[in-house]
C-alpha cells in the first residue's frame, strides 16, 4: 500500500493570490500541485468580455487563463527538478492552445517535462441536436432548452477525473484540463496514485470530498469563515494541502509557514459550500456527505473519514450560457440627517424615470443608514444601490442620463459613482446531458488520444437527497431563552449554485443541533430572511456534522452569473441568517460560548 498522496492547492479562483504556485512549489514537500480557475460567473464574466469585443465566438473558443502562464513558467525548473506533477482547469475554452504555449515554454527552459490535456467538455457544436432529443433540461427548473437552444454562445460539460488520472499514468507531468468538476482536479491524481479502479466508489468519494474541501484555496483554512475573528492579526492566509490514503479518507492541513488554521470548523465550512444536499453528485461517484467523520488530528490537521460513496448518475451537468440584454449597476451616497425622506424622495424620482424605459428589472436599495452622532463624513453616508436590465443597451443608457440630470435637482447631499457598470448580461442555462455525450479524451505530449470509459452508473442517483419535512418547534422543552442572534450558536457558509443559493449551517456545539433542526426549519429561514415568495427553502439535515443544508431555490431568478440584486452569488446570505436575532436557549448559547473557549 503507497503512502498517502499529498496534493497542495494553489489557486481558488481565477484572480486568487498571484504567488500560491510559487509558495506550492517551494514549500511543504508534495506530490501534485492543483490549481482551480473555473467557476460559473468566471466563464460568464469571459463571455462577456467577448461579447464586447465583437466576436463571443472566436473569444470563448481561443481563451485560456495567461496569469496561470504567467505563474508557471517561471517554475517550470522547480517543477521539473522536484518532480512534481501539476493538474489545473485553467485551460477554460482551449486547453490544447495552452497545451501548446507551455509545450514551447518548456522547450525554450530546455526542460524534460510532459504537457497532456483533457478534453470532451464542450457541447456547443451539437446543442440545437442534443435539445432536440430532450437533453440539456435545466436542472433547477426541469425546463427544456428549446428555443433558446439556437441562442446558446458555449455549453462545457463537466467531466470526471479519469482523464487526469489516465494523463499521469501515461508520464504527464503537467495536466491542462477544461471544464471538468471541481473535485476531479483532485480525485484524478488520488485514483492515478492508489490505482483505483472506476468501481471503488468509496475510495473515489474520498477523492471527491478531498478536493471539494481544498478546490477554493484559502477558504479551508480561515478564508471567508464566520470563526474569522479566532485567525488573530493575519494578512495572508496560507493555502491547504490534502493528504489522501488509499482507502479515501483523508487529513486536511496546509502550508506549514503559513497563517491561517485549519480545523473542524473550516473544513466543515468548506464541505457545506455550494452543494445541493446530502448527495454530492459527480461525474465518477456519489459522495454522501451525511455518512462524513469530521474530528481534529493535531494542530491545523483535520481527518476525515468513514466516507460513503455510491455509483455516479447517468448525466452530467452542462454549463451553457446565452446573451440575454444588458445590465446596469449605479451608486448613490447620500448623507446627512433626514435620510429616510431623501431616500424616497430619489425613489420617486428615478422610478419616475425607469417606469418610461423598456427594463427586464429594476431594483433601488438602501444599503445601511448613517449613524448616530458621526465623526466623519463617511459615518454621515449611507448608499443607495439601482440596478437594472433591459435588452437594448439604448434603455440602460437612457437610465443613465435620467440619473445624472437629478444631480442639481434632486436632494442635499447627494452625490454618485459615475463609473457606471454597464455590461452585457450574461445568462447561465444548468443543462443536463447523458455522460456519454461526451468524448472524455486525453491527448498525451507524443499527439497520441486516449478516450476514457465511463464508470457504471445509476440512472437512479441523479437527486440531491430529500429535503426534512416541517415538524412542530416545542420551545418549553429547551429551557429559558433571550433574544440573541442565531450567529452567537451557529457558524454558517453561503454560495450559490445555478439559480438556487446555497446555505449551510453547523452548531457551535453538539448540544444546539436539536433545536436548530426543529426550530430553523425551511419555513423559518425563508420569514426570518424575508426571501421573495417565488423562493422555496429546502432544509437537509446532517447529524454527522450537527448541521443543516438550506437550499433557496430560485433565489437568483434563472442563475447568479445573470443576476442584478445584492449579493449577485450570495456569499453574505449565510452572514445575514447569522445576524437574525431569535430566541435562543440560554444553555445552547452558554454551552456554545464555552465550547469557543475551549477550542
Amino acid at each position: 500500500m503507497k503512502d498517502p498522496i499529498r496534493i497542495a492547492n494553489f489557486s481558488g479562483a481565477a484572480g486568487d493570490y498571484f504567488e500560491a504556485l510559487h509558495d506550492a512549489v517551494h514549500g511543504d514537500p508534495v506530490n501534485v500541485l492543483v490549481g482551480d480557475y473555473l467557476a460559473e460567473i468566471a466563464f460568464g464574466i469571459v463571455l462577456q468580455r467577448s461579447v464586447e469585443e465583437g466576436d463571443p465566438a472566436l473569444v470563448q473558443k481561443e481563451f485560456s487563463f495567461d496569469i496561470f502562464m504567467q505563474q508557471v513558467v517561471p517554475e517550470l525548473k522547480a517543477i521539473a527538478d522536484k518532480g512534481l506533477k501539476l493538474v489545473t482547469n485553467a485551460g477554460a475554452f482551449n486547453p490544447l492552445g495552452m497545451a501548446q504555449r507551455l509545450r514551447e515554454a518548456i522547450v525554450e527552459a530546455r526542460l524534460d517535462l510532459k504537457v497532456a490535456t483533457v478534453t470532451g467538455d464542450d457541447l456547443l457544436p451539437r446543442v440545437q441536436e442534443l435539445a432536440g432529443e430532450g437533453q440539456l433540461a435545466s436542472m433547477d427548473s426541469g425546463l427544456p432548452l428549446g428555443n433558446l437552444s439556437g441562442r446558446i454562445i458555449a455549453a462545457n460539460a463537466y467531466l470526471g477525473g479519469w482523464g487526469i488520472a489516465a494523463a499521469l499514468e501515461a508520464g504527464a507531468d503537467i495536466v491542462i484540463t477544461g471544464r471538468v468538476t471541481d473535485a476531479s482536479l483532485t480525485m484524478g491524481p488520488a485514483a492515478w496514485w492508489h490505482g483505483w479502479s472506476k468501481s471503488d466508489f468509496n475510495a473515489v468519494a474520498g477523492g471527491i470530498a478531498a478536493g471539494h474541501i481544498i478546490e477554493c484555496g484559502p477558504q479551508a483554512s480561515g478564508g471567508n469563515f464566520s470563526g474569522f475573528k479566532e485567525l488573530g492579526d493575519v494578512l495572508r492566509l496560507g493555502f491547504p494541502i490534502a493528504e489522501i490514503e488509499a482507502d479515501g479518507s483523508f487529513v486536511v492541513t496546509k502550508q506549514s509557514a503559513a497563517k491561517g488554521f485549519v480545523s473542524p470548523d473550516t473544513v466543515t465550512a468548506q464541505l457545506l459550500y455550494e452543494i445541493q444536499g446530502p448527495r454530492y453528485l459527480n461525474s465518477d461517484a456519489v459522495l454522501h456527505i451525511d455518512s462524513l467523520a469530521i474530528a481534529q488530528d493535531g494542530q491545523d490537521r483535520v481527518r476525515v473519514s468513514a466516507i460513503k460513496g455510491s455509483k455516479p448518475p447517468a448525466t452530467t451537468k452542462v454549463g451553457c450560457f446565452y446573451l440575454d440584454g444588458w445590465r446596469l449597476v449605479m451608486i448613490v451616497y447620500i448623507t446627512g440627517l433626514d435620510w429616510r425622506e431623501k431616500v424616497d424622495w430619489i425613489h420617486q424620482q428615478m422610478s419616475s424615470i425607469a417606469s418610461g424605459l423598456e427594463l427586464d428589472e429594476f431594483y433601488y436599495q438602501p444599503l445601511g443608514q448613517p449613524i448616530e452622532q458621526p465623526a466623519s463624513q463617511a459615518e454621515a453616508t449611507m448608499v443607495v444601490r439601482i440596478a437594472a436590465a433591459a435588452q437594448e443597451r439604448d434603455e440602460l443608457e437612457r437610465l443613465i442620463g435620467g440619473f445624472t440630470s437629478l444631480g442639481l435637482g434632486s436632494v442635499p447631499g447627494y452625490t454618485g459613482e459615475f463609473g457606471h457598470l454597464l455590461s452585457p448580461r450574461m445568462e447561465f442555462w444548468p443543462g443536463i446531458a447523458d455522460q456519454g455525450e461526451c468524448e472524455h479524451c486525453v491527448t498525451l505530449d507524443d499527439g497520441r488520444s486516449v478516450v476514457i470509459e465511463l464508470p457504471e452508473n445509476d440512472r437512479e442517483a441523479a437527486t440531491s437527497g430529500t429535503p426534512l419535512e416541517p415538524s412542530s418547534h416545542d420551545s418549553a422543552r429547551f429551557g429559558k431563552a433571550r433574544a440573541a442572534p442565531l450567529g452567537e450558536i451557529i457558524h454558517a457558509r453561503s454560495g450559490d449554485k445555478g439559480g438556487d443559493a446555497s446555505l449551510g449551517i453547523w452548531c457551535k456545539s453538539p448540544e444546539a443541533f436539536d433545536w436548530v433542526v426543529s426550530y430553523l426549519t425551511g419555513e423559518q429561514v425563508h420569514t426570518l430572511m424575508g426571501l421573495a415568495e417565488n423562493v422555496r427553502v429546502d432544509a437537509f439535515p446532517l447529524p454527522n456534522i450537527s448541521g443543516v443544508l438550506f437550499v433557496l431555490r430560485g433565489q437568483f431568478g434563472r442563475s447568479g452569473t445573470s443576476n442584478i440584486m445584492l449579493d449577485q452569488i450570495g456569499k453574505g446570505l449565510g452572514e445575514f441568517l447569522r445576524a437574525c436575532v431569535v430566541e435562543i436557549p440560554e444553555s445552547l448559547i452558554e454551552k456554545a460560548s464555552k465550547a469557543a473557549s475551549q477550542a
